[in-house]
């Protein structure tokens, strides 16, 4: 799992070095770990520095409320990638299953806009393991040990981007 952690962590460092965006999307819980990971990239991590463009899909409750009434839950954040999504941009997918309805559609729509898929799921992957360029696994079926997983994998990805992309030394 280092490797594909690595990778991802470049990924997202390239994608900001870029002028790109990485969009967070999830459910309930995974909502919640979406929002505390894209906000230790807008906010700060370890360092005060300046803020990387990053941003949880579902923090805007009268979108989200909208769509999921006039058309379906399921495309509440394919809409919005629909919207502000650009090639090159990253989506980072959490579902402690892999087969949530709405991050599915989430990233075929990326996929159609040349975006980055990054899935952090649990068990075997689900239909997410498709769908993912980049798929970060949790070999569990246990959902609060998933979850706690994806924060610890998510903060290790923060802290070595973060290194990478402000050029600060490693901590140990």
């Amino acid at each position: 799992m280092h490797d594909i952690i690595a990778r991802c962590a470049e990924t997202i460092t390239q994608a900001f070095r870029n002028g790109n965006k990485v969009l967070f999307c999830g459910n309930g819980g995974s909502a919640a770990d979406a929002q505390h990971l894209a906000a230790e990239f807008s906010g700060r991590f370890y360092t005060d520095r300046k803020a990387l463009p990053a941003e949880a899909l579902h923090v805007n409750t009268s979108y989200i409320t909208a769509v999921a009434n006039d058309y379906s839950y399921d495309v509440v954040y394919s809409r919005m990638i629909d919207g502000i999504g650009r090639p090159g941009d990253v989506v980072v997918g959490l579902s402690t299953s892999g087969n949530s309805g709405n991050i599915l559609k989430a990233f075929e729509s990326a996929k159609k806009l040349g975006m980055v898929t990054v899935g952090f799921t649990g068990a075997t992957g689900g239909k997410m393991k498709d769908l993912s360029d980049f798929l970060i696994n949790v070999p569990s079926t246990d959902t609060p040990r998933i979850q706690e997983s994806h924060i610890m994998i998510g903060h290790i990805i923060c802290q070595m981007v973060e290194e990478s992309y402000f050029n600060i030394p490693p901590k140990s």
